[in-house]
């Protein structure tokens, strides 16, 4: 049985659906989080909860998940298949589903050797087309993927993930085909940062009759600082920062960059806003959560729609 969550009752009306994301911790102190958290209810139609970014080890994704599921917020729960076999991702999700998280997203996530214990034995026992399958298979079935019946209906709305910056465009619109076959039904993407190649994305992805399948949310990003854009753009996989970008967050002092990026963030927001076919956007700001409500409300996203 499908789930009845509030992201999933946005896309379904036809609103414009507003999502943004938190790391966990790197720790057990999530003062910071749920305070920031906090000032994002009723800004936001659900939170996006990382799955040990980048590799990188952070307290699990379902924690915080269900922190703040407890004080009102919506949680994406983002599972990658490149720490957990079959057994332990099964595990999680059917725990998810009892602590009352029904979003997930599935991806196959970064290779350890990108993350902070490079010896980790990768084990990606599935990829992220097949985990998306598994997901839906327990939902409808209601069996795990060894055709062993499970006890109750656990509801999820299953989600993936694109880039529509890739260089080998037609490969990946045959691997995001895969992925809405196998049962994702959004799909969020890689940060835009310049309209025409994602246009183009989007272009292909309708030709091919995808977008009428699944729910595209785009992904955006308030760049804090030169520095961060540099990082971003040389070490994680996925994002990418043109030069137009760079030069435009340096030509001004570092104690306004930030305002710069968030400029730049709400430009792309108002943009996407007016381009067909997409559903939504999903906000970005690593190293500034707190500015997650103000780049909302600036960028005419409020008020969110009343789901009761």
């Amino acid at each position: 049985m499908k789930a009845e969550t509030n992201l999933q009752e946005i896309l379904a009306r036809g609103e414009f659906a507003v999502t943004c994301e938190y790391d966990p911790p790197r720790g057990v102190d999530v003062g910071s989080i749920l305070k920031n958290a906090a000032r994002l209810k009723g800004k936001v139609d659900a939170v996006n909860v990382n799955d040990n970014p980048t590799a990188k080890v952070r307290m699990s994704s379902w924690a915080l998940s269900k922190m703040l599921l407890d004080v009102g917020l919506e949680p994406i729960f983002q599972m990658t298949t490149r720490d957990r076999n079959r057994i332990a991702l099964q595990s999680d999700l059917l725990g998810a589903s009892a602590l009352g998280i029904q979003n997930v997203l599935c991806l196959t996530g970064d290779h350890p050797a990108r993350g902070d214990h490079p010896q980790a034995k990768k084990v990606f026992d599935l990829d992220s087309i097949q985990w998306i399958a598994a997901v839906r298979e327990i939902r409808d079935q209601g069996c795990l993927m060894n055709g062993t019946k499970i006890s109750g209906s656990p509801r999820f709305f299953i989600g993936g993930v694109a880039n529509p910056f890739v260089q080998s465009l037609d490969l990946h619109i045959i691997r995001l085909e895969k992925k809405i076959a196998a049962g994702a039904e959004f799909i969020q993407t890689q940060p835009v940062l310049e309209m025409e190649p994602f246009k183009k994305w989007l272009n292909q992805a309708k030709n091919h009759g995808l977008i009428n399948k699944c729910s595209a949310i785009a992904g955006v990003i308030a760049l804090k600082s030169v520095k961060m854009a540099q990082y971003l753009r040389n070490a994680v996989p996925g994002i990418m920062i043109p030069d137009t970008v760079m030069d435009r967050l340096g030509a001004v002092a570092e104690e306004k960059q930030q305002e710069e990026g968030m400029k730049i963030c709400i430009e792309n927001i108002e943009e996407i806003k007016q381009t067909k076919a997409v559903r939504g956007v999903h906000i970005i700001a690593i190293g500034c959560e707190e500015k997650l409500p103000e780049i909302i409300e600036r960028a005419g996203l409020l008020p969110r729609p009343n789901i009761s």
